[in-house]
């Protein structure tokens, strides 16, 4: 169904003005698989990584990279002020159990946060790099798969009629 939508969409013609009028390549706005996949992939390993500005960051792989960039903008909200804490925790933790470090009690302050940003940089960064390339790459192979079972169901209910 998001597949159907989102071919509909790039057909539009309001959105085929806006893209010749602000010399957008189309590329950037294509709903076909790759592209897709492609954005979900960049905005989740994104999304996993705590920093300021994701969204910019995702703007920064635009030159070389071709993806949808409104999919791989949103992906990247799948961090917001209500899941970064409990994101960047478990990060933290995951980092700390792998590395063999105690992880130190935490407080959600910023003086706290800056007291012991020495401590939990490693772990908190370790975890990001096993979260970000275990998640963007599920999600890459989550959104081929159903793309591909849309296209056989819709080939199969033809061969049907």
């Amino acid at each position: 169904m998001l597949r159907k939508t989102l071919k509909k969409t790039t057909k539009n013609k309001k959105l085929n003005d806006f893209i010749k009028k602000y010399k957008i390549p189309p590329e950037y706005l294509s709903g076909n698989r790759k592209m897709i996949s492609r954005g979900v992939f960049l905005g989740l390993f994104i999304a996993f990584i705590p920093m300021p500005m994701q969204m910019a960051a995702v703007l920064l792989f635009v030159p070389f990279f071709r993806f949808n960039v409104p999919i791989a903008l949103a992906m990247c909200w799948l961090s917001n002020p209500f899941t970064m804490p409990p994101m960047y925790y478990m990060e933290y933790l995951t980092g700390s159990y792998i590395l063999g470090i105690e992880p130190k009690p935490v407080e959600l302050t910023l003086e706290w946060f800056s007291e012991n940003i020495d401590d939990i940089f490693i772990p908190l960064y370790f975890g990001t790099v096993l979260y970000s390339v275990i998640g963007s790459t599920v999600g890459y192979f989550i959104v081929n798969h159903f793309w591909r079972s849309s296209v056989h169901k819709e080939k199969s209910s033809r061969k049907k009629k």
